[in-house]
């Protein structure tokens, strides 16, 4: 068979490197049973870890959060902590939210061997003092189904990241934080600008950053299908969705679909060697393969709509950075949310980046991001590309 490899999937495997394989769940995300009383972000285990950036030092954590029904459940990720002493008040903190990797526990980021360079950004954060914490979110790495591209979710383990971070001596980190997200994980930085204030209210966040957010999901999803990567990203949001939803996959996927859509789905795509299985393996549905338009039928519907961001406004300013040839958020859709946002009187910086794709938004928007996030811990004014009438 002749798989052709998109280019950009060439150029992040040149950014990434080549650092081995990813390995396995151990014994460390697999959390107490039960997990003990206590509060979101209390930290469950620590462990050290030696892969991370010059001038700071850097953990796995496993902690505290909530379910999707209220139910105690144990998150992992990464946090990492610049040398020197803090100032008063403590450290700040930026909670990065990363991009699709998978919707099985082996996905987690915090398993591959060359993390410290899936995280845009990270070096010049840890050159500006700021803590970094990066979660797996739920279902990653730790047990259980993954809500993918379920923002209440993501939200919940965003901020209790950073409760987690604050709960990590060595980390000195104070209550301000911002939120830097990619992609699925654009999608958690809105969300949790959404509900921070209600989820963490002794948190301040200071802003949200997100480079090529999914939004609309329903009109992405149409946009995607039929496409090797939005092929992949539908088949891994049906199979999440039909068990956290419990509604089962025969009732929008043909029968000769699901067994495809089942194995797609246990792949991860954390790196371009498992993305170009992951496309491989989901060939037999570049013919078509949902029985119905989901955007029409319930509930499907209804999830998609519940988890589009929009219909609460974010209580920080917000940053969006967007590539022009970006074939799975396409720009016209970010620049449609950027313009509910201004409705709702959010401060928004838009960057829109000539030429660039998908992949590597986040990586080539990274320095202005993290200058935008400094400024707002700072307490500068927020600037504002919104036109808005006197």
């Amino acid at each position: 068979m002749n798989l052709r490899i998109p280019s950009a999937v060439l150029v992040l495997a040149a950014v990434l490197g080549c650092a081995g394989a990813p390995s396995k769940p151990d014994a460390f995300y697999s959390p107490p049973v039960p997990i003990p009383v206590g509060k979101a972000g209390d930290v469950l285990r620590a462990d050290p870890v030696e892969e991370g950036p010059d001038g700071a030092r850097s953990w796995r954590i496993l902690y505290r959060s909530t379910g999707m029904k209220g139910e105690p459940e144990a998150v992992s990720a990464l946090l990492v902590v610049p040398d020197g002493p803090a100032p008063a008040g403590g450290r700040s903190v930026v909670a990065w939210a990363h991009p699709t990797t998978g919707v099985v526990p082996d996905c987690a980021p915090s398993l591959q061997p060359n993390w410290r360079k899936t995280i845009p950004g990270l070096d010049l954060l840890v050159k500006a003092g700021v803590v970094v914490v990066a979660t797996d979110y739920p279902g990653l790495g730790t047990p259980g189904v993954h809500p993918y591209l379920v923002g209440a979710s993501e939200a919940r383990a965003v901020v209790d990241s950073v409760r987690a971070a604050r709960n990590v001596k060595e980390a000195a980190a104070g209550s301000r934080f911002a939120v830097w997200g990619h992609s699925q994980g654009g999608h958690a930085a809105v969300f949790t600008g959404q509900l921070a204030g209600t989820l963490a209210p002794e948190l301040e966040l200071v802003g949200v950053a997100a480079a090529a957010p999914a939004t609309q999901l329903a009109e992405l999803l149409e946009m995607d299908l039929g496409t090797k990567l939005g092929n992949v990203l539908a088949a891994e949001a049906l199979w999440s969705w039909s068990r956290i939803y419990e509604e089962p996959l025969s009732k929008v996927l043909h029968a000769d679909a699901i067994p495809v859509v089942e194995k797609v789905a246990a792949r991860c795509i954390r790196d371009p060697g498992e993305g170009i299985l992951a496309f491989s393996d989901a060939m037999p549905l570049r013919d078509g393969f949902l029985k119905v338009r989901m955007a029409a039928v319930e509930p499907w519907a209804s999830i998609m709509e519940e988890n589009s961001p929009g219909a609460t406004r974010i209580g920080a300013p917000v940053f969006l950075s967007q590539g022009t040839i970006d074939s799975v958020v396409r720009s016209r859709v970010t620049a449609t949310y950027g313009g509910v946002l201004c409705a709702q009187g959010t401060a928004v910086r838009y960057l829109l980046v000539p030429d660039e794709s998908h992949i590597l938004v986040a990586f080539h928007t990274a320095e202005q991001a993290v200058e935008w996030m400094g400024d707002r811990f700072a307490g500068k004014p927020a600037p504002d590309d919104c036109v808005r009438g006197k």
